[in-house]
């Protein structure tokens, strides 16, 4: 069987980062509207679908719009504009729906006529269906997703984008600050996009390198990024701001029980975990991922989501580990366990415990750690 041939005139764009999806397909309509025509020569259909029947009228929409040449001549461009009918859900799955991608799918199988370009795209597709295998080939798809929370390097990736963007605008990071960013802002480009515009605005002409209070001062705390900072606070032996967060979400309605659990307990058990890891490189190591890969046996070590070794949670503590003695770390995890107790058997005031547990836990840490 002859393999489809490639059509320069058909584009999808796709994937779960809506804010890349969104600016790399614009940029694209625009590079082909401006072949030729004009906008009243080009079709820009709304692909968002409250149900399967309003998913086959779009359908409809488009192979119209690919079967009717320009009114004016020239060239044309139909755009299938943030199709939300695609993905595996209820509506992507529904009789109706499939019967108007099919449509399409052999619209488009039979080729776009000459001068007429379709642009996709979508946050979501099936990438089991013939629908997407016949877009892979017979044109072009870009995808532009997310990154993984559940997988390990994820903060690297987005860090990684958070420097490009951030470059282009002539601004830089201080690590700690990168670091918190990151949390903060999320994987979205749009919303890191939108946070490093803000930065920029503050800081203007004068200062270009962010620190680590211009992004608590600026950018929205999340949950995701009071358990960072409650975690740090605690590296730092930073007792003040980790009860001062900490209440800010009791006050909030989290549950002393959530922090402990969520924040307190992995940075101690993180804390714990690099030591060991230190003590069996032979102490100090300036390459904390060698040491992690000398280990012979890696099943006691922490894993993400996906089952990996969570290296870079381990190695983003393993300077305040440095500082602190085994058998230091050691009583703070035996007094973390009297606490998660203390919330789950007694009555105690939850926001007590975890003032008590923070004091102990500070109390321990070395006083260059303190003052980090």
């Amino acid at each position: 069987m002859a393999k489809a041939a490639k059509q320069q005139n058909i584009i999808a764009i796709l994937g779960s980062d809506e804010g890349m999806v969104r600016e790399e397909a614009l940029k694209r309509f625009r590079a082909l509207a401006s072949d030729g025509g004009g906008e009243f020569s080009n079709e820009v259909i709304d692909g968002v679908a409250d149900n399967s029947e309003g998913a086959f009228q779009i359908c409809v929409n488009v192979v119209q719009g690919l079967q009717t040449l320009p009114f004016f001549g020239g060239e044309k461009v139909v755009w299938l504009k943030g199709a939300t009918f695609l993905g595996d859900d209820v509506t992507g799955r529904s009789e109706r729906t499939l019967s108007g991608v099919q449509a399409l799918q052999d619209e488009l199988a039979r080729g776009v006529p000459e001068g007429v370009s379709f642009l996709l795209s979508a946050p979501a597709i099936d990438k089991r269906r013939s629908f997407f295998k016949t877009l892979e080939k017979i044109g072009e798809v870009g995808t532009f997703d997310k990154p993984d929370p559940g997988r390990d390097g994820w903060q690297e990736a987005v860090s990684r984008s958070v420097m490009k963007r951030a470059k282009t605008l002539g601004l830089g990071f201080d690590p700690d600050a990168l670091e918190l960013f990151v949390l903060l802002a999320g994987d979205g480009s749009a919303q890191v996009a939108a946070e490093i515009e803000k930065l920029d605005l503050f800081l203007g002409p004068e200062r270009r390198v962010v620190t680590l209070e211009d992004v608590r001062v600026l950018v929205p705390l999340s949950r995701a990024g009071v358990v960072f900072e409650i975690g740090r606070a605690l590296q730092n032996g930073n007792g003040a701001r980790a009860i001062e967060l900490i209440d800010r979400q009791l006050e909030r309605g989290e549950s002393a029980i959530g922090l402990m659990r969520a924040s307190i307990i992995p940075t101690l058990r993180n804390l714990f975990t690099a030591k060991v890891v230190l003590e069996q490189a032979g102490g100090r190591t300036r390459n904390f991922k060698a040491a992690l890969d000398s280990l012979p046996d890696k099943s006691w070590l922490p894993l993400t989501k996906a089952g990996a070794v969570n290296s870079w949670g381990l190695s983003q503590v393993a300077g305040a580990a440095e500082s602190r003695s085994l058998e230091n770390l050691r009583q703070a995890m035996e007094s973390c366990l009297r606490a998660d107790q203390a919330l789950v058997t007694t009555g105690l005031d939850p926001r007590m415990v975890l003032h008590r547990l923070v004091a102990e836990l500070v109390a321990g840490t070395h006083e260059k750690g303190a003052r980090r």
